[in-house]
């Protein structure tokens, strides 16, 4: 009797198996279901499962009709789950795979946003006050992919937005020099305030940081003894930006940033416990 019930269990047990195994394929939709249900989890603001639904279609049907525009949709699906640096990833990804692809400068597009994002941190961006103090190399990195998307497809719907956000770059990477130039006008480091100044005129003509440029040059360069180079960017100063405040007396003033700070070593080093 033992032995029947042991064979019994053993013939239950193969025909489970069997049963399981019968359908591997059981939890594997078709390529359009995944694709579907990627769309109604976006549309139900559900990204997690739009992520996963996508992710799947990619790696079941990898050459499939769907496959493409999967790989699109993840990049707006990173986007709204704010992970810029898979957006990024998935951008040049496709440009890599797809260069000829009919929308392909939707990835052109989210590259260069990635990146914007990326540059303006969220607590530095909303919280804090040193917009242009930070590292400019992600800004100047979008900057550059904005450019690149203009030039490479003129006649693409998401131009108008990147020309925007270029100009709006524009202004923070020259606010950016000019916070550098300050800097060393402080540390009487005047030929290097002056290049900067250089520097904004030549790279980021029209932007607000022009006025304060030439009001730079023109107190390094007097500094420096170059009257010259002081005289003509005083004459650009007055021409164009009258009203700039140290023009305000009618002649140019200092701007005060070059004074010695004349406390002691001590003083300094022990946040002024010591006199």
């Amino acid at each position: 009797m033992h032995s029947i019930k042991s064979l019994g269990l053993i013939v239950f047990t193969a025909a489970l198996i069997s049963a399981c195994s019968s359908n591997p394929q059981r939890d594997i939709l078709t390529e359009q279901e995944y694709y579907r249900e990627a769309r109604e989890a976006i549309e139900d603001n559900n990204m997690l499962v739009a992520e996963d639904r996508l992710n799947r279609l990619e790696s079941q049907y990898p050459f499939g009709k769907y496959a493409e525009q999967a790989q699109l949709e993840l990049i707006y699906v990173h986007f709204r789950m704010a992970d810029m640096e898979s957006v990024l990833a998935q951008a040049e990804r496709f440009i890599r795979l797809h260069p000829l692809h009919a929308q392909v400068d939707y990835a052109y597009y989210m590259r260069g946003l990635a990146t914007y994002e990326m540059g303006f941190a969220f607590v530095e961006r909303y919280f804090g006050d040193g917009t242009d103090k930070r590292n400019p190399v992600p800004l100047q990195d979008s900057f550059a992919y904005f450019d690149e998307l203009i030039k490479r497809f003129p006649d693409s719907a998401y131009n108008t937005d990147a020309r925007a956000r270029m100009i709006y770059l524009r202004e923070r990477l020259a606010s950016y020099q000019m916070e550098i130039a300050r800097y060393y006008m402080k540390r009487h480091a005047y030929l290097a305030a002056a290049n900067r100044g250089e520097e904004v005129l030549t790279h980021y003509q029209k932007t607000h940081a022009v006025a304060d440029a030439l009001a730079i040059m023109t107190e390094a360069y007097e500094l420096l003894g170059l009257t010259e180079e002081s005289e003509k960017a005083l004459a650009l100063l007055t021409l164009n930006h009258p009203d700039h405040p140290q023009l305000a007396s009618g002649t140019f003033e200092s701007s005060g940033l070059t004074e010695v700070d004349r406390r002691s070593f001590w003083n300094i080093v022990s946040f002024g416990l010591i006199d």
